[in-house]
């Protein structure tokens, strides 16, 4: 790849051989090299800026995850040498909980969650980059309420004047990446299947997903055919049924030797004005950032990967009501 080093063969080679010199090989100087010095990564927790709050925040996570393993499950990508590359990493991540830090005492208990990264690469570094961590995932096999750990969360940050504000997309920042995917038919029959459920036509589920259907959710849950994925999803859309929802980067894929596959990037806008899986309507003004991967088979979609933070939503819940104690 033009402007990359020569010991990688593709793109997916470099997001598999960086992240794991990164996290499993202790090499948090590289991200000195792999991450521009002011990169802006968008976690539903918050914005971010620069690659010393990267190097930072990934040595506190060690610390309280000593042990913690990232196993590339998938790279789904799109753009160029020329343009530059986007890149939807799907993750699965496990850790004992053995130190201090964001999830309290240690526990000594493991977890095993996804996160999918959408990173944009061009000569070598990342510029620009989206992160979702099944942070509801950790907190609930740590013993640990999402809900709860939002409130934590606003403790421990100062409270809620002084705490960090989940991200919003009104205090977004322009980073170097503009595109929006490819125009691969595959990521746009799943944009269309996002959008026709956010439309509240959930009858997509049963004309679209396989019978067999295995669906991965955050939370660390997941469901086999129709029921899980229907029930899911209705309860997302009645927990905002009037939020505004947004495809911003769709990517679909046909690669030797994998299923047709696509990675979605979206979002939803409005307030938590209907019951659902936040409980009862508060009226919060919510922002909750969703990325999706799905793989398609012989009888339709057969395997779905959905990641939100929960907690990130509870906090924004929290700080609205005032609930934080």
């Amino acid at each position: 790849m033009k402007g990359f080093s020569n010991r990688f063969t593709d793109l997916p080679d470099y997001i598999l051989k960086i992240t794991k010199e990164i996290w499993e090989d202790r090499g948090l100087d590289t991200l000195h090299h792999y991450y521009a010095p002011d990169i802006p990564m968008r976690f539903p927790s918050g914005l971010v800026r620069g690659n010393a709050g990267v190097i930072d925040g990934t040595l506190a996570t060690l610390a309280e995850f000593p042990d913690r393993q990232l196993l590339g499950e998938d790279v789904i990508w799109s753009g160029n040498e020329d343009e530059g590359f986007l890149s939807s990493h799907r993750i699965l991540t496990t850790g004992t909980h053995t130190g201090h830090g964001a999830f309290g005492a240690p526990t000594g208990k493991r977890f095993e969650i996804r996160a999918i990264a959408d990173c944009a690469a061009r000569n070598d570094v990342i510029d620009d980059e989206w992160l979702i961590r099944d942070v509801g995932g950790i907190a609930r096999q740590l013993g640990i309420d999402p809900s709860d750990h939002a409130r934590s969360q606003i403790r421990a940050e100062g409270g809620p004047e002084r705490c960090v504000r989940p991200f919003h997309p009104d205090h977004d920042v322009q980073g170097p990446y503009s595109g929006t995917g490819n125009d691969n038919e595959w990521g746009r029959r799943l944009a269309d299947i996002l959008t026709r459920m956010m439309d509240k036509e959930f009858s997509v589920i049963r004309a679209e997903y396989d019978r067999a259907v295995r669906t991965e959710h955050w939370g660390s849950r997941g469901g086999w055919s129709w029921d899980f994925a229907e029930t899911d999803w209705m309860r997302l859309r009645s927990s905002f049924p009037t939020a505004r929802f947004a495809v911003h980067h769709r990517i679909g894929r046909v690669d030797p030797g994998t299923p047709h596959r696509a990675a979605v990037r979206w979002s939803l806008t409005g307030p938590h004005a209907g019951p659902g899986h936040f409980g009862a309507p508060t009226g919060a003004e919510v922002h909750v950032m969703g990325i999706t991967h799905a793989e398609w088979g012989p009888w339709g979609l057969r395997r779905e990967f959905t990641l939100i933070d929960e907690v990130a939503i509870w906090k924004q819940i929290h700080l609205h009501t005032g609930a934080a104690d």
